[in-house]
């Protein structure tokens, strides 16, 4: 999976349900689930992995601001397509160190990158500097497989966030088949975690109301 030609792969990458999230039902379903996850206010999101830019194009519909970023160019210009006239740029890079400069997020969206990563604990860190005092990273991560599974485990992601992350919260997302376009079985999920340097300012002031 690591070794996939990603450019290939662009030009069908949007025949799974949850990639092109062409169904009307799939595509509300993973609105749902982003709305939650995302800021209420309008913000700064950075989709890394970004592919095609569908969940870039939920985000940007919902009021964000978003900046994507990906390691294959075919998949960035479909993405540029995707969201022409949008208020969003997509740009070629590593998603473990994206080429963003000094620029800060008020999220940080990642699906489905993070387990094929060589190292996971550095690129948390990296994401969590990226975040604005208060943001939040989002990892849509599991376990795909049965004969030879890969992914990563929601017990050991949570277990890199421990040290670096504020409030963490994992939610399962196995169980609702209209993220998939049909039954899974495998283990799939979704963790939230705070930027702890945001965390108690915003406490304070929810204590003072």
């Amino acid at each position: 999976m690591t070794n996939v030609d990603w450019d290939a792969e662009a030009a069908s990458f949007d025949e799974e349900p949850d990639h092109g999230l062409r169904d009307p039902e799939v595509r509300r379903a993973w609105a749902g689930r982003l709305r939650g996850w995302l800021p209420a206010r309008a913000g700064d999101v950075l989709d890394l992995g970004c592919g095609t830019g569908s969940l870039s194009l939920l985000a940007s519909e919902q009021g964000h601001r978003v900046t994507g970023v990906d390691l294959s160019p075919a998949m960035v210009t479909l993405a540029r397509e995707k969201l022409a006239g949008r208020d969003a740029v997509f740009l070629v890079g590593d998603a473990a160190a994206p080429p963003v400069g000094e620029q800060r997020f008020d999220a940080v969206l990642v699906r489905h990158v993070l387990w094929a990563l060589p190292d996971a604990g550095r690129a948390l860190r990296h994401w969590c500097g990226l975040l604005r005092p208060g943001g939040r990273l989002v990892l849509v991560e599991g376990v795909w497989g049965s004969v030879e599974p890969v992914g990563i485990p929601a017990e050991r992601l949570t277990g890199l966030l421990a040290p670096i992350a504020g409030r963490v919260s994992v939610e399962r997302l196995s169980g609702d088949p209209l993220l998939w376009g049909g039954q899974v079985t495998d283990e799939r999920y979704a963790v939230v975690a705070v930027d702890p340097s945001g965390q108690e300012g915003g406490e304070a002031a929810a204590a003072g109301q």
